[in-house]
């Protein structure tokens, strides 16, 4: 097994951890009945996406 030959210090190490960081996911309104929604996808509420039907919501019994 390969084992390094210097510690690497802690900025060197940070440094390539910056991007490792968690962001909150983005939230939009849909535009047919005004639910909030994740981007890209198709809403939950009504089942248009981009203006256009999806899904047909199934009537529960």
């Amino acid at each position: 097994m390969a084992h390094p030959k210097r510690k690497i210090s802690k900025t060197r190490r940070d440094k390539r951890r910056t991007h490792y960081k968690a962001k909150a996911p983005t939230i939009i309104v849909c535009s047919n009945c005004g639910a909030p929604i994740l981007y890209h996808r198709v809403c939950s509420e009504c089942g248009y996406y981009k203006g256009k039907l999806a899904i047909e919501k199934i009537a529960a019994e």
